[in-house]
């Protein structure tokens, strides 16, 4: 991607930021002079990560709803506020993949919990720091990191597809309630990835028919630039 300092001081926190399209955000963004925090709930690879990048790591599990507000709590006094959020962390569900009649109840709980509950839960606790952001002109953006399955019936899917079919749509109603607020959220399909996540359910997946994640964080940048570029002319609207 070509350096663009639009980026350049943008207060960005991430989940899911240790591996797949999560990671290469960080380091891209960081790569750009954005401030990062990213959130992952392995202390040793968080710690990894943040050595590698220069961003601040913080251990938690936005699938449960005590480390929420610990989270956003770190995430402000980290970078002095925030920008932009990115809802990545995702839970299959079940793995290996099943069919619905074979899905255990707790499974499919487990993925709204981390898909739906957890993106809604952070977004709801930092909704004052994206408002504030917004207010001063800055950004005031949620990213929330769909999947075709939210749109396409795939067999064996169905704990996954379900809630990013429900994450999209919390999306689409957030973005209509908050116009006022200045905030804006988009849900985005980052298309199908050669992510650990992607091997658990795939294992047998043909890796070079796979998005490289660095090409999907690249995109999604280019993205959040546009939204950006969009703030800053008043009156014209785009879809990024």
């Amino acid at each position: 991607m070509q350096t663009d300092n639009g980026l350049r001081g943008i207060r960005v926190a991430i989940t899911g930021g240790t591996s797949g399209l999560g990671l290469a955000l960080v380091r891209q963004l960081t790569s750009q002079g954005a401030r990062v925090a990213f959130v992952a709930r392995t202390a040793a690879n968080v710690e990894r990560v943040a050595d590698e990048t220069g961003a601040h790591g913080i251990v938690g599990d936005v699938g449960k709803k005590d480390d929420i507000y610990p989270i956003a709590m770190q995430v402000t006094s980290s970078l002095g506020g925030l920008d932009i959020l990115v809802n990545n962390a995702s839970c299959l569900g079940p793995v290996p993949l099943a069919l619905l009649a074979d899905t255990d109840c707790e499974d499919l709980e487990a993925a709204l919990a981390v898909n739906l509950v957890g993106a809604f839960r952070l977004t709801k606790a930092l909704f004052g720091a994206l408002a504030a952001s917004a207010r001063e002109g800055r950004a005031g953006l949620v990213i929330n990191i769909s999947s075709d399955a939210a749109v396409s019936a795939y067999p064996g899917w169905g704990a996954y597809g379900a809630s990013k079919a429900a994450l999209s749509h919390l999306t689409a109603i957030w973005d209509e309630e908050t116009k006022t607020d200045g905030i804006r959220l988009f849900a985005l399909d980052p298309g199908d990835m050669d992510t650990p996540l992607h091997a658990l359910a795939v294992p047998d997946a043909d890796s070079s028919t796979l998005k490289r994640p660095e090409l999907a964080a690249a995109e999604i940048l280019e993205k959040m630039l546009n939204a950006l570029r969009t703030r800053a002319r008043p009156g014209v609207e785009t879809n990024p």
